[in-house]
């Protein structure tokens, strides 16, 4: 069920429930499908009997009918996928969350000011010194996609016996790529170490080809650290992946990622309104 808070602006909106606004911003009735998420906006209020949409959506629809910026922020962990964003409008910036389990993602005004801060916030970004003894010896590995879906593959039958799930990971590894050590064991233990999957991306200057973008994935390895994956190169289109695509990941540092997210934003001059 949608709902809003006036006194902050926020809202909670699935994206069936942002369609519906759309075609009532182009004055055209949804279609049928809809007519019960139309039923739940009308019944709390911000889409009145005839379709009036009420004011308190003003400054959302206008971002999200006219962006000069798109941002996504897509999350794999434990609980499954999790996509969230901000749009950036010419007055107004809105930053979105999902939640597991959750069709509905809460919108909130933000201040452009903060928007790097806001970016870090939403893939967990911390600041916290990795232990020399927790680097793995390693600074990269490069081996295959499907040395990762076999590590993968082992750890979805794995038990509470830690040891034996790393050496059944580090043979399954060693079984679908040439990888030695002391690579083969770090790519082992930032598979099993791995809390999320993340990858930002940013578009601008509309929905046409000429568009632009640009993007950054990055592993979440925990007491491990943070390891950008450089290949497969963002942004990667639908069927673009193999079993033989190479795979490399970096190790990285939380405050170089920090500026890797702010060079994801586009300069000032680079803005053109979509409508233009």
């Amino acid at each position: 069920m949608p709902s809003f808070d006036s006194s902050r602006g926020r809202f909670r909106l699935a994206d069936r429930h942002i369609t519906v606004l759309a075609h009532l911003m182009d004055k055209e009735a949804p279609p049928a499908e809809l007519f019960h998420s139309l039923g739940e906006l009308q019944r709390i209020g911000l889409v009145g009997p005839e379709g009036e949409l009420s004011p308190l959506l003003r400054d959302l629809l206008t971002a999200l009918a006219q962006p000069l910026v798109l941002i996504q922020a897509e999350m794999t962990g434990p609980q499954g996928p999790l996509n969230h964003g901000v749009v950036v409008g010419q007055d107004t910036v809105f930053s979105h969350d999902g939640w597991p389990g959750d069709e509905e993602s809460e919108y909130v005004p933000i201040q452009p000011s903060t928007l790097v801060w806001e970016l870090a916030r939403k893939v967990k970004l911390q600041s916290i010194d990795i232990e020399e003894s927790e680097l793995l010896g390693v600074p990269e590995i490069t081996t295959t996609m499907g040395a990762l879906d076999a590590a993968f593959a082992v750890m979805e039958q794995a038990t509470d016996d830690v040891d034996a799930t790393r050496t059944a990971v580090i043979a399954a590894v060693s079984g679908a790529s040439d990888l030695a050590e002391p690579e083969l064991s770090a790519l082992a233990e930032l598979a099993m170490s791995l809390n999320s999957t993340w990858r930002m991306t940013t578009t601008w200057g509309g929905a046409s080809e000429a568009a632009s973008v640009r993007s950054i994935a990055v592993w979440d390895c925990g007491h491990h650290g943070n390891w950008e994956r450089v290949q497969p190169q963002e942004p990667i289109q639908e069927g673009q992946i193999g079993p033989d695509t190479t795979l490399r990941v970096v190790r990285t540092s939380s405050r170089d990622l920090w500026d890797k997210l702010a060079d994801l934003l586009p300069d000032k001059e680079d803005l053109v309104p979509s409508n233009a």
